[in-house]
């Protein structure tokens, strides 16, 4: 019950947090340079209105919302741990940078619901040097939520602190499969990524490009799988559904625009 109890208290923190903004630090795990949230995350009230809506079209294709733009309704943290690091500042679902990457005040966020197959589209903007991800079909069986759901890879390609593998860059469903045609936009600006999930069948699209396609537990996932990070990692994939998280790894994210449709 404690816990439960510092988990309502951080995202009402976060909800009172909409108008009032955001500390922005380092990201130690990346080594990333300070970023002013006034130019980097702060939009009008307007505009984030505007943003966290569907249109008539997709309403009637049977989309529906996963964030309002105002609050963190539908959302908690991973295991429902008690962290600081999340808030809905003017229409964007926000992750702050942390310089000391404070380990017990950090948590993935979540969705409540739990999806088996999906479109799903999320718009994002990741810090300088940042890391982040979208996984999808995450369990709490595991201490995180990684070690259960394919991951849809965000980072920045170009001034990461480490030298990435295509594993690793924008796009690639991480540790499996690289998007070797992924051109996301430069750090600070918006990019839209889709991930849709039919069946054994996945794809990772970004801006309007389809940039990975595999099949869950094929001969070739199985190999990957069994060959790379994920060898130890007896649960990784095995979920046929699950929830939708937003990685929390120490650094600057945004999100918003974030939309599903059950398949």
């Amino acid at each position: 019950m404690k816990q439960k109890f510092l988990v309502s208290i951080c995202l009402a923190t976060a909800v009172a947090l909409t108008n009032v903004g955001c500390n922005t630090t380092s990201d130690t795990k990346t080594d990333a340079d300070s970023t002013s949230a006034t130019n980097m995350n702060m939009e009008s009230t307007s505009s984030a209105t505007e943003s966290n809506s569907l249109t008539e079209a997709e309403k009637k294709d049977g989309y529906k919302l996963l964030f309002d733009g105002t609050s963190s309704s539908g959302w908690r943290t991973y295991k429902n741990k008690a962290a600081d690091s999340w808030s809905v500042v003017n229409g964007v679902l926000y992750c702050k940078g942390d310089s000391t990457n404070k380990s017990d005040m950090r948590a993935d966020m979540m969705t409540t619901g739990m999806y088996e197959n999906f479109d799903l589209s999320v718009d994002w903007k990741i810090s300088p040097k940042g890391n982040s991800g979208i996984i999808y079909l995450a369990s709490e069986e595991f201490d995180a939520a990684y070690l259960s759901g394919p991951e849809y890879q965000i980072v920045d390609d170009i001034n990461f602190p480490t030298k990435l593998e295509d594993w690793q860059k924008t796009g690639a469903n991480y540790a499996m499969d690289p998007a070797q045609a992924a051109a996301p936009n430069a750090v600070g600006e918006w990019n839209t990524s889709r991930i849709v999930k039919n069946q054994n069948h996945v794809e990772h699209w970004l801006n309007g490009k389809k940039i990975v396609e595999y099949e869950l537990g094929s001969a070739d996932w199985k190999q990957k799988k069994a060959e790379g990070k994920w060898k130890d990692a007896a649960g990784y994939g095995m979920t046929k559904k699950g929830h939708i998280a937003l990685q929390d790894h120490g650094s600057e994210a945004w999100f918003k625009n974030i939309k599903i449709k059950e398949l």
